[in-house]
């Protein structure tokens, strides 16, 4: 038929669609497909009279990726009355496929997400292959999208409201065995071969079917908004939403007008409002921000961007892990669990032992949740070998330091390691401050040590940010780098330099909010407004996380080592504040029960109201917008100050970087990004205001101008 998918009629008549895109790992819906689809469409119109069915599957190793996102991220305001056209196109023709008066089953043989499902959706039964590389879902949410291809509309018709919402806000994904519990798909097999009988049989015994939207009298399931326990539902979720989003982030609230409005309306109503609100997502600015960082530049890194070439792909089959704290016991875990054997030592066995319970306790919630057998509990565990001995780090590939920030400390514990575990073995510091280049001197050969800067709780957080001290071999980092995906983490690469860049741009978020608290500005105002421009998080909460009593700490040891370098340390109007709340209320952060915030026994956290008394001026109010641009642009000058010293050599690593690493305002799509979409010229413009009223720090750096002038981006 066409060479994107493949039409062939067996003796049963049943034809088999065969999605098989050229040029392509994946099948997307791009202008290939929706030709291909038109043309097998009308074939199937004319043949009808002499065929028994349709089998929709693929050639590819996942079903159908959905969304071409190449030609998305093109669509602009211009092109919106265009784009909604060819939206409504794309959607008649799986409405045609669904009406055609023959039964149609999707035959599920890979990943089918995204526009993927939204084809299997539009199909009268689904089969999918029993296997652990089969994900169903809706991602779109997570690039700022919704789905388009009549995705909302369907889910909502075929689960009801309550059911479907998870999966079209949250962009929840399942296994097959989940989706044929959820009523998602109707069976599973072993098999290609059960797969596309199964998919044969159901036609030969299904001739005359309709989808249930279809049929006089369809009710959705739950009910309409106009249903008591639904209208209460409704009622409370655009609030949850919101403290969510604080409105940062458009998609969410978007799929829930679209789903809560199409359910009160007949189905090709509810493609229409389904594709306005979807138009209206694809020309605005947030999708862009997303897919451009989530979607191009995380593939970038994990294809390798900032890895260096010439090296074979290196597998780590055994690692050492120093310390067996927080830090020490989530990389145990993270790496026990993609399959890696592990030494966790610590100054003692029970030390060491305390650090494995903790792998204990996050495999025993996964059971507990059904996510993981006991086999495989034990499986896992079994691989980590905790004890008090320097000897038994013999034959590991890769060391990993993660004791307390002290230099000397560190140096003795890697040195040490490094004797045992001999010449070829990879020496890391899990170092969130210390020069990489300085650590480097306590072993032998400085070209093996490296910095792998994991992030707390390491079983959640997704980067690790990599550095490149200044005698790091190529190999070395290239071996790091391949860890770092072994262990299922995003790297990032970036150069040796005080606070390397996550914990240096991180620290002048949480200096500037201490730093306007110290100006009079009301907390609650300043921990508000944090969240409204998008951070996860307040810079208060979060410096009463790390502990003020740590910033201190690092504080006294950047001054000691700036002197010995010959510069005059200078200190930021932050930690006049955080002397006040150390010295003179012995109010170290959340560890020690009290810092900006009270930690109550029962009940939850609030700001601790001597900061009121002691720190609110009337006249030190600054307005709402000031306070949100502080914070972000801080981060974002900081990032530029950083790509200016070389620090960071690539813009995927800073925009990524800054996200996971930090929790930078997601919708900006990353730090450097945030600059972007602002404007240059206006970014500068609003950084030398705020350089006026609030300080020198706000000052755009040469690169930043030199980049404005010329009208370039990052």
């Amino acid at each position: 038929m066409t060479d994107a998918i493949r039409y062939e009629t067996g003796a049963d008549r049943i034809v088999v669609l065969t999605l098989d895109l050229p040029g392509q790992s994946a099948n997307t819906m791009n202008a290939a497909y929706r030709e291909a689809m038109a043309a097998c469409l009308s074939r199937l119109i004319a043949e009808k009279a002499s065929i028994a069915g349709v089998i929709i599957t693929s050639a590819k190793k996942t079903f159908f990726a959905g969304g071409d996102l190449n030609e998305l991220v093109k669509v602009g305001k211009p092109e919106a009355q265009a784009f909604y056209a060819s939206v409504l196109d794309l959607k008649a023709q799986l409405r045609t496929l669904e009406t055609l008066g023959k039964p149609v089953v999707a035959a599920i043989n890979g990943a089918a997400l995204g526009g993927g499902w939204e084809i299997c959706l539009a199909c009268h039964h689904r089969v999918a292959l029993d296997h652990p590389s089969v994900q169903i879902g809706l991602p779109e949410v997570t690039l700022g999208l919704l789905p388009g291809g009549g995705g909302v509309v369907r889910m909502v018709r075929l689960l009801g409201l309550e059911q479907a919402l998870p999966y079209l806000l949250e962009g929840k994904k399942v296994r097959p065995q989940q989706a044929l519990q959820a009523g998602l798909i109707d069976a599973l097999a072993a098999d290609r071969d059960e797969l596309l009988a199964k998919a044969r049989a159901w036609i030969l015994a299904n001739p005359g079917v309709a989808q249930p939207w279809d049929v006089k009298g369809y009710r959705i399931p739950g009910g309409t908004s106009t249903e008591p326990k639904m209208a209460q539902m409704l009622a409370i979720m655009p609030s949850i939403l919101r403290n969510k989003t604080q409105g940062c982030l458009p998609a969410p609230e978007k799929i829930l007008c679209a789903a809560v409005e199409g359910a009160q309306v007949d189905f090709n109503t509810a493609h229409l409002i389904e594709t306005r609100y979807f138009t209206e997502l694809v020309t605005g600015q947030v999708a862009k921000n997303l897919i451009g960082t989530f979607w191009f530049q995380l593939n970038e890194i994990k294809a390798g961007g900032s890895r260096p070439h010439g090296f074979a792909q290196s597998l780590t089959k055994k690692v050492g892990v120093l310390g067996a704290g927080m830090m020490g016991a989530g990389i145990a875990y993270v790496s026990a669990v993609a399959g890696i054997d592990v030494v966790l030592k610590d100054v003692d066995l029970a030390a060491a032992q305390k650090g494995k319970a903790r792998s204990a306790a996050l495999l025993d919630k996964k059971i507990a949740r059904g996510q993981l057998t006991v086999e495989q509990r034990d499986a896992t565990l079994a691989r980590i070998h905790a004890t008090g001995s320097d000897a038994d780090l013999a034959g590991c590939d890769l060391i990993i330091e993660a004791v307390f920030e002290d230099r000397a400390l560190k140096a003795q514990v890697s040195a040490a390691a490094q004797a045992v575990a001999g010449p070829e073995a990879v020496i890391a510091s899990n170092t969130s401050t210390l020069p990489i280049t300085g650590l480097a001197t306590a072993v032998p050969d400085p070209s093996r040590f490296i910095g792998l800067h994991f992030f707390s709780p390491v079983e959640k957080m997704p980067l690790v940010e990599i550095i490149k001290g200044a005698r790091t071999g190529d190999e070395t980092l290239a071996r790091a780098f391949d860890f770092v995906l072994q262990i299922n983490k995003t790297p990032i690469v970036v150069n040796d330099s005080r606070g390397f860049f996550t914990s240096r741009v991180f620290g002048t978020y949480t200096s500037e909010g201490i730093a306007m608290l110290g100006e009079g500005v009301s907390a609650p105002m300043i921990e508000t407004e944090a969240r409204k421009a998008g951070m996860p998080v307040g810079p208060l909460a979060i410096a009463d996380e790390v502990s003020l009593s740590l910033m201190n700490h690092i504080r006294v040891q950047t001054a000691k080592d700036l002197q010995a370098e010959g510069t005059a340390p200078s200190e930021h109007p932050a930690f006049a504040v955080i002397d006040v709340l150390l010295n003179e209320y012995k109010r170290p952060g959340k560890a020690a029960g009290g810092g900006f915030y009270d930690y109550p026994t029962t009940g939850s956290k609030h700001l601790w109201p001597g900061l009121k008394s002691r720190f609110e001026q009337a006249d030190g109010q600054i307005s709402p917008q000031d306070v949100r641009d502080r914070l972000l642009f801080i981060q974002a000058l900081e990032t530029v100050r950083c790509v200016e010293e070389g620090v960071l050599t690539s813009t995927a690593d800073a925009n990524v970087g800054s996200i996971f690493g930090i929790g930078f305002a997601a919708w900006t799509g990353g730090a450097l990004q945030f600059i972007n979409q602002y404007g240059l010229p206006d970014f500068v413009a609003r950084a030398q205001y705020l350089a006026e009223q609030y300080g020198e720090r706000f000052s755009p750096p040469a690169l930043l101008l030199e980049k404005a002038a010329r009208q370039e981006l990052f």
